[in-house]
């Protein structure tokens, strides 16, 4: 399955929205799509959606995702990484009248080079390769990377464990 959220700020973001939906309905997406298109104006015609999710449902979706797409918001693309997720992360830009200005961009480009833990893409029309080389995509990333979700996720798991005993 496959998980797309464009987070709660109230501009839309069309863009994105519609771009999963069109390459679902052309078969280059065959698995399960489900999508949280916010305010967007764009509704899916081919794909599972829902325009807000309360937070343990997306942390659910999450979750279940085999690949987890999102906006640039720091929020989104974190709490993937926090359940063991390399998200892709398509910013919203200002020339599409998605945000007020590009620090989605500048943002998400940063974290990318620093942590090297997001997959950026900021041309939508770029989503179709990276879904088809996702796997290998992640495969070509550091073991550190790879294997640091599981250990946060441990820590996390022991930080929670000592909480309650």
């Amino acid at each position: 399955m496959i998980f797309v959220t464009v987070g709660t700020h109230e501009q839309p973001f069309n863009r994105l929205v519609q771009k999963i939906d069109e390459l679902f309905e052309e078969g280059s997406i065959q698995e399960e799509v489900i999508i949280q298109t916010g305010f967007s104006t764009y509704e899916p015609k081919h794909c599972k959606w829902q325009k807000l999710f309360p937070y343990q449902e997306m942390i659910q979706h999450v979750a279940d995702a085999r690949i987890v797409i999102t906006h640039g918001g720091p929020s989104s693309f974190i709490m993937p990484l926090q359940v063991g997720k390399i998200p892709i992360v398509v910013p919203r830009k200002k020339q599409f009248d998605e945000h007020v200005n590009d620090h989605q961009v500048d943002f998400s480009k940063a974290v990318a080079e620093r942590q090297g833990n997001i997959i950026v893409v900021e041309d939508v029309e770029e989503l179709k390769k990276v879904l088809q080389d996702y796997d290998s995509i992640i495969r070509a990333m550091p073991a550190s990377l790879q294997s640091n979700n599981a250990v946060f996720n441990q820590k996390l798991e022991k930080m929670v464990q000592e909480m309650f005993s």
